[in-house]
């Protein structure tokens, strides 16, 4: 070591802090490569999930599964939408999402009015949710209410309505939609409440299940209270004004 570098009382401290400076440099390359890996990884599995869905019925979703472990067990029969009742189909349209067939996924009026409802009321964001953003949520996401499921809804909603059809959105709902304790999909739904098939189903028993999708755990088709009875009396009147092709309502796309 030459004589100016021993009489440098701050040498040491120098070499010390270039070699705290690499290895913080080293630290964060090696995070940001874990981080670059992490993001392909969850690209792949997302996109390879939505194409799979696409054409193969979900086996099971995140909340099936939470309530199983709740001790609700699991009841669900798939049915292609051809073999469920026209009128099932009205009333789900006409209670969750009247503009299914108008919007990208997000129903942006909807999403509006319940933004400035939170701002204004009691903190609570409810409502906006359409079906298609329930059908991503129920699919591939956990059930809760904080803004991360929300950014990862947006994602996967804008993902399906990009992969799938309008048809396949709907379809794929009203199969793994939860309609009471343990009961998934419409033909458990009818089979538990009305002894029956969901092809089978007429236009009050259509609309009473549809009534019953806000709370499932709560409210029941074959011994409705009265809000299940009012919220039905008035999928009933939404009802007729629907597009007449269903369970067709956005043309032959759907």
């Amino acid at each position: 070591m030459s004589p100016d570098r021993r009489n440098d009382p701050n040498a040491p401290a120098a070499v010390s802090d270039s070699g705290d400076t690499r290895r913080r440099k080293s630290v964060l390359r090696r995070l940001g490569r874990l981080a670059v890996c992490c993001l392909s990884g969850f690209l792949i599995l997302s996109l390879t999930l939505v194409m799979l869905y696409r054409y193969v019925p979900p086996p099971a979703t995140p909340l099936m599964l939470l309530r199983s472990a709740e001790g609700y067990g699991i009841r669900k029969s798939w049915r292609p939408l051809d073999k469920m009742s026209p009128a099932l189909v009205r009333a789900v349209l006409a209670s969750e999402d009247q503009r299914f067939c108008l919007h990208f996924g997000f129903d942006w009026g909807a999403i509006r009015t319940a933004w400035e409802q939170y701002q204004s009321g009691d903190g609570e964001l409810l409502g906006a949710s359409t079906i298609s953003m329930q059908t991503a949520k129920n699919v591939f996401l956990w059930p809760a209410r904080d803004w991360l499921r929300k950014g990862f809804e947006a994602y996967f909603t804008t993902l399906t309505e990009l992969a799938w059809s309008k048809k396949r959105i709907i379809e794929v709902y009203l199969n793994i939609i939860e309609w009471g304790p343990g009961i998934y999909g419409a033909e458990a739904a009818a089979q538990h409440y009305f002894h029956k098939p969901a092809a089978k189903l007429g236009a009050n028993e259509a609309a009473r299940l549809a009534a019953v999708l806000p709370d499932p755990l709560d409210r029941s088709a074959s011994r409705p209270d009265d809000d299940v009875l009012a919220r039905s009396a008035f999928i009933l009147r939404q009802m007729p004004r629907l597009p007449v092709r269903l369970p067709l309502p956005c043309g032959a796309g759907l």
